[in-house]
């Protein structure tokens, strides 16, 4: 069992971000969002992210498959992932039925035998992001998820309650009744 952070970038500067990276023991910030940049928050574009974290000892890596901002499949079946009212995170969540989704979990789970990692994306809030997606399947790989809020505050994950758990090891978050 491996522990894992999840982080939004939000505003912060780098130094204050690494910071919160370090209280928490990471050595590896992957990056799992969709459109690695930032036009508001430059400090985090891919392209210059890499090379500032090294001065704080944190390497960077990457994971398109887990990133975010998935549409809707054509042509796919109908959603079992109903409970998501938010249509963002019921396609995510059915992106993360797919096998591109879980390569990339494998990745960021490989990853996290050789490091103690971070995974990002943009928004603060992990309640707000795919990153609670991610959480949920680690939770359920029987890894530990901490998010961190800010400086002293780093919460333990818990699954999304509506969360189910299939026989080939996929989340569904099935319609509650009313």
């Amino acid at each position: 069992m491996r522990d894992f952070f999840s982080i939004g970038h939000s505003t912060h500067g780098l130094p204050e971000f690494a910071d919160l990276l370090r209280e928490a023991g990471c050595t590896l910030l992957v990056d799992v969002r969709s459109v690695p940049r930032s036009r508001t928050n430059p400090q985090f574009n891919a392209d210059t992210l890499p090379g500032s974290l090294v001065a704080f000892d944190i390497h960077y890596a990457r994971i398109a498959a887990l990133g975010g901002l998935r549409g809707h499949r054509k042509g796919a079946p109908p959603s079992p992932n109903g409970w998501w009212e938010n249509t963002s995170f019921r396609n995510y969540a059915d992106y993360a039925l797919t096998a591109p989704f879980h390569d990339g979990l494998r990745e960021l789970i490989a990853l996290g035998t050789a490091h103690r990692c971070a995974f990002m994306c943009a928004e603060v809030l992990w309640w707000r992001c795919h990153r609670r997606i991610i959480a949920d399947y680690l939770l359920v790989a029987g890894e530990r998820v901490f998010h961190i809020m800010g400086q002293g505050k780093i919460e333990p994950a818990t699954i999304t309650p509506t969360a189910r758990t299939q026989a080939d090891g996929t989340l569904i978050y099935p319609p509650q009744d009313s």
